[in-house]
């Protein structure tokens, strides 16, 4: 599968603007709309770190680009205290079912002997402007096959029901951000009861990258024979990107070595790309993405060379 993408240019870069969205425009993640125009969900900082939802809507022509209007937003605030995303939002998938969008988020918890703690939450819509949680405790949370923290989800329409990917910590280490996370999955009848699979699905390279420690961000697409290929956010300890392929979704094949960006990066993007999403618009394939410093520094647009 050709995996060559030449990066378009930035779309959005954050500016220090109203106290919820002082910084970051972190994990893009798009939505197709009736008038043929792509509306994308990010979540950005407030002066106390705090994440909200925002979003923008751009036009695509080709390799060209265009940002519609201006940034909307509060989408969705950090919970109460006490919450499970007391201390921010992050929106990672959002799809459309009986005539609602339902947003997919982790909700952050800052902690003292960790870093903190993501559960994964939902929001209802009914127009695309404005979410209301579906949900005040996680759809998925700690189980004794996810005992630490997850997050950053996507959804697929699976058959007659639905299916996630999300990653997983599995331990923490003994300081700062040294952890161990991995892909996992899970299934739903009704995209509200969600039971997950004790499987790790996607792990981390081990002997053959022992740099790498944690694989997430999963965005997924099934292509037209039916298999699935993914797309994520490895670290190591940099952000970079990476690429599986799948037949069933549950045994995936590492092709990381695939994924190339084409030209020179620019000065926001030229130490890390992560965060991805791909979707396809148009009839050409695209991805967003962030840069350096995982949205301190916005995102971009790159589209699959043919």
């Amino acid at each position: 599968m050709r995996n060559l993408w030449r990066p378009l240019g930035r779309v959005f870069s954050p500016a220090a603007g109203e106290p919820w969205c002082a910084s970051h425009a972190a994990n893009p993640t798009a939505l197709a709309l009736a008038d043929g125009n792509v509306r994308i969900f990010f979540s950005t900082r407030d002066t106390s770190n705090r994440s909200s939802a925002a979003s923008v809507d751009i036009a695509i022509d080709g390799d060209r680009f265009e940002m519609l209007g201006r940034l909307r937003g509060p989408l969705l605030t950090p919970g109460a205290r006490g919450s499970f995303d007391a201390d921010g939002v992050t929106v990672s998938s959002v799809v459309s079912h009986d005539g609602k969008l339902y947003a997919f988020y982790l909700g952050w918890t800052v902690l003292v002997h960790v870093p903190f703690t993501n559960f994964i939450g939902v929001a209802v819509s009914d127009d695309g402007k404005t979410f209301r949680r579906g949900s005040s405790v996680p759809v998925v949370g700690r189980s004794p096959e996810n005992p630490l923290s997850v997050g950053y989800p996507i959804v697929l329409r699976d058959g007659p029901g639905w299916r996630m990917w999300f990653g997983s910590h599995l331990h923490w280490g003994q300081k700062g951000l040294e952890m161990l996370h991995v892909i996992k999955e899970a299934r739903s009848p009704d995209l509200v009861q969600w039971t997950p699979s004790d499987a790790v699905v996607v792990d981390v390279a081990g002997p053959t990258d022992p740099l790498e420690f944690a694989i997430s961000r999963p965005s997924l697409l099934r292509e037209p024979d039916g298999s699935l290929s993914m797309w994520y956010a490895r670290r190591r300890p940099h952000y970079e990107l990476g690429f599986a392929r799948s037949t069933d979704g549950a045994r995936w094949e590492r092709r990381d070595q695939d994924l190339i960006f084409v030209g020179t990066p620019e000065a926001w993007e030229d130490k890390e790309r992560t965060y991805p999403f791909v979707f396809d618009h148009g009839g050409r394939r695209y991805m967003l993405y962030n840069g350096n410093g995982y949205g301190r520094e916005g995102f971009g647009l790159a589209i699959l060379e043919q």
